[in-house]
């Protein structure tokens, strides 16, 4: 049974600092390539991050550019996002997800496997 479990959300004020983990069990890590998404009430899910198998292929949204830096160790099975700089609009639930390919990453990759998500609170 594949799992993936995020930690690290949490509260934090405007120009703070977090790090989300997200620890995958039951599946081949080095098979898969990992992304993190976010929600914030009222809107639609949105991929902010995104990492290949061996981490040589990287994506981050505009929205966050220069902020976030995802990467991954494969032999802890886990992928980690290092946000920075976090503004108000970070608010939102965010979740990891895995999908099985050895290709670059890119927006266009349909997940196959998700997380629960963790609550990432902005306060200004």
């Amino acid at each position: 049974q594949v799992q993936l479990v995020e930690s690290g959300g949490g509260l934090v004020q405007a120009g703070g600092s977090l790090r989300l983990s997200c620890a995958a069990s039951g599946l081949a890590f080095s098979n898969y390539a990992m992304g993190w998404f976010r929600q914030a009430p009222g809107k639609e899910r949105e991929l902010i991050a995104a990492i290949s198998w061996g981490g040589g292929s990287k994506y981050s949204a505009d929205s966050v550019k220069g902020r976030f830096t995802i990467s991954r160790d494969n032999a802890k099975n886990t992928v980690y996002l290092q946000m920075n700089s976090l503004k108000s609009e970070d608010t939102a639930v965010y979740y990891c997800a895995a999908v099985r390919t050895r290709s670059a990453v890119g927006a266009g990759l349909k997940y196959d496997y998700w997380g629960q998500g963790t609550q990432v609170t902005v306060s200004s």
